[in-house]
């Protein structure tokens, strides 16, 4: 594999306009904010890569901490687990979580995006898979404040978009009446057999928990996805104790020896890890040898492009969550067909971006 040494950074802020406007426990957003990440090396690759950190604002910090991580390791050679000590090394006095790992990641994804370009092969190959169709859940809307006249219609909207057999359904309305009446609604105007991934976005109190997920405990669903604040282990725990239903969390934390403790406190069945949290390429695959020594169904957050790599080299891997957030901005969004995620047989990630769409979206903020 030829040898890259870095240069320098490009780190461009956008805020790319929704085509279906999220309206979630945690937030509502019409513009989603991207940190896009070109690592510069001396011998002419480039590796490209983004971050969805959620808060326009928060992309005034993101930047300069990207450009100082470069600063700081300018000259020496692009090796990703390198990069990754140094960097979280260089952060252990102001912590390794938040905007700290958030950074990390973008970098490293960079980085192996640039290896991978160099090599001349996908990200999934460089990694040793093949490159395969990954299984997709759609995760583009069905917010807890559509109308529940709404419900049906969007799924059958979501489910047309790539023949899904999954779709993201966010549920904790003020009754448990209104959270059936949902289900039964996307499986009516879909199907009686539709794969519903059930987000609770940390909206509910333990004991809120307890109740609303014992109501719901007899609909088939296929997970129940962060009913209570995402680091209460303790309380998923009893949670995954008393309930039919698998409980899946993961997008919360912040590296993999978070995610290590989730393991050994039995806190949920599944883990969906995400990739600006969990550490960019790296922290997902040293997760990936966590989960799946654990036997532990591992799914993605966000980031579809470089996730359809990572599930293809990830051991016990589950469902790729699928959004279109990012698309305004690439040149050719990935194909969704039967269901799958294709992964194109193109060098590293297979992301390039819309430069006209770049310019249009740039945020000044």
């Amino acid at each position: 594999m030829p040898s890259l040494t870095i240069r320098s950074v490009t780190v461009r802020p956008v805020l790319v306009p929704l085509k279906r406007p999220i309206a979630a426990k945690v937030g509502a957003f019409t513009d989603w904010p991207l940190v896009l990440i070109d690592l510069e090396t001396e011998e002419g690759v480039t590796g490209s890569a983004y971050l969805e950190p959620y808060v326009a604002k928060s992309m005034r910090y993101l930047k300069p901490a990207i450009e100082d991580l470069v600063e700081m390791q300018k000259g020496r050679p692009v090796a990703p687990a390198d990069m990754f000590a140094a960097g979280i090394g260089s952060l252990h006095l102001v912590g390794r979580g938040g905007m700290s790992m958030i950074a990390v990641a973008g970098l490293d994804m960079a980085a192996w995006d640039a290896l991978a370009k160099a090599a001349g092969l996908p990200l999934a190959r460089l990694l040793g898979a093949e490159l395969r169709p990954v299984r997709a859940y759609n995760s583009n809307a069905l917010w807890p404040v559509s109308p529940l006249e709404r419900v049906g219609e969007e799924a059958a909207e979501l489910a047309a978009e790539g023949d899904f057999k999954g779709l993201k359904l966010r549920l904790g309305r003020e009754f448990a009446q209104d959270d059936i009446d949902a289900i039964a609604a996307c499986r009516e105007a879909t199907s009686p057999h539709i794969h519903l991934m059930v987000d609770f976005n940390q909206g509910l109190s333990r004991a809120e928990a307890l109740e609303r997920c014992h109501a719901l405990d007899d609909q088939g669903l296929t997970w129940f996805e962060e009913p209570i604040v995402y680091d209460d282990y303790a309380g998923f725990a009893q949670l995954r104790r008393e309930l039919k239903t698998p409980l899946q969390i993961g997008e919360n934390l912040y590296g993999p020896r978070e995610l290590l403790q989730a393991v050994e406190a039995r806190a949920a069945d599944y883990l969906m890890p995400d990739l600006m949290r969990i550490g960019g390429v790296t922290g997902w695959m040293r997760s990936a040898a966590i989960c799946g020594a654990a036997n532990i169904p591992m799914s993605t957050h966000l980031y579809p492009e470089f996730s359809a790599h990572l599930m293809c080299a990830t051991e016990s891997a589950h469902w790729l969550e699928w959004q279109d957030w990012a698309d305004p901005i690439l040149q050719q969004p990935f194909d969704v067909k039967g269901g799958d995620l294709i992964v194109p047989d193109r060098p590293g990630a297979g992301i390039d971006w819309d430069e006209a769409a770049v310019e249009r979206y740039l945020w000044r903020g």
